[in-house]
């Protein structure tokens, strides 16, 4: 069964079979109720199914040795549920990091059991004791987004290797000057445009709305004209299709051409992706001056504390400029021996108007 899910569209993807009772109807509520997007329900069915694997072997149900997918969940009740605590939290976070989980992992895993536990105590009242309550792994260290340099952005759109040119160019374009994130990309529909301006939807189906510069407009002229004369167009309201198959592009095909254009270019091999490509974006923008509550609009962040990151690319930028400094390279001068005249002027000699 495909691990990714989207329980709003279950022609699509394959029914939970996996997984206890409790956690269904809880991604189910995630889903209908808090309006997450499919990435996230899945992002909560993998962690949560990863802890009940761990509380079967805990509660030695199955060998220790028994393969993670043989594992079977869906005899675990409410009751098995009721009789997690504190300390189970606590290993299974350990154990999380034995298995060489980062800071990050183990805080979005305990994000995971907090949101489940607290529905099943507030929510459905199933519970009347929630494990993780007070449990806090404090607040991960963020590390500097990574990010392209004008003149590498630059090099990328003049390296573009394709068999659709304009439409990887339209592609690699819109990362650069959007912002936008990979999800938000492949979904992009033709009636998402009107006049400069394009209808985005990011996390939790919250539409925004992001002004379009020359370049892209520039772009996007040029891609709509050679796909509208493609032969075979099946999704005829996806913005990037395929040009064999006439579909809208999949993520991991769009990874797959932005992979290729960065190998052309001459920066593969350090760590660029589709979303190194959004931090490109804000960080040329930030660096440009624009405004942080702006930014956090364009990027689509909730919190302006998440766009605050770029004001760390700006310090970065100081330090830099400290550093160049001509005289930053300047070595210690050691200290010479002083003379007899220097020695006596240095002395705490009475003033001579106070010598009477």
């Amino acid at each position: 069964m495909s691990s990714y899910i989207d329980v709003a569209h279950p022609e699509r993807h394959a029914p939970y079979l996996d997984i206890p009772d409790d956690v269904i109807e809880y991604l189910h509520y995630l889903d209908f109720v808090k309006l997450r997007s499919p990435r996230t329900v899945n992002g909560y069915y993998l962690d949560l199914r990863g802890f009940f694997r761990f509380m079967m072997q805990r509660w030695q149900r199955v060998a220790d040795t028994t393969p993670p997918d043989e594992i079977k969940l869906t005899g675990i009740t409410t009751a098995d549920i009721a009789q997690i605590t504190k300390r189970d939290i606590f290993d299974y976070l350990d154990h999380a990091r034995n298995a060489d989980n980062g800071p990050k992992a183990r805080a979005r895993k305990l994000s995971a059991l907090k949101g489940f536990f607290h529905y099943m105590c507030t929510q459905v009242n199933k519970l009347t004791t929630n494990p993780t309550e007070n449990i806090s792994l404090g607040t991960p260290q963020k590390a500097l987004p990574k990010y392209l340099t004008e003149t590498e952005a630059v090099t990328l759109l003049s390296h573009i290797q394709s068999d659709f040119y304009t439409r990887d160019y339209c592609i690699i374009t819109l990362f650069l000057n959007c912002g936008m994130r990979l999800a938000e990309l492949v979904t992009i529909n033709m009636g998402d445009f009107r006049d400069d301006t394009i209808r985005i939807t990011g996390k939790g189906n919250k539409e925004r709305l992001v002004y379009l510069n020359d370049a892209c407009l520039d772009a996007l002229q040029r891609y709509r004209k050679d796909r509208a004369s493609l032969p075979n167009l099946v999704d005829k309201d996806a913005l990037f299709i395929s040009n064999r198959t006439g579909k809208r592009l999949s993520a991991r095909r769009v990874e797959q051409i932005v992979a290729r254009c960065l190998q052309s270019a001459g920066l593969s091999g350090r760590g660029f992706s589709p979303h190194k490509l959004r931090h490109t974006a804000a960080t040329l923008m930030y660096q440009g001056g624009v405004d942080m509550l702006a930014l956090k609009e364009i990027l689509g962040h909730e919190n302006v504390s998440t766009t605050q990151i770029y004001t760390h690319i700006n310090r970065e930028q100081l330090k830099k400029a400290v550093a160049a400094s001509p005289l930053a390279s300047q070595k210690y001068v050691e200290e010479k021996p002083s003379s007899p005249a220097a020695d006596s002027e240095d002395e705490d000699t009475p003033d001579s108007t106070d010598s009477r």
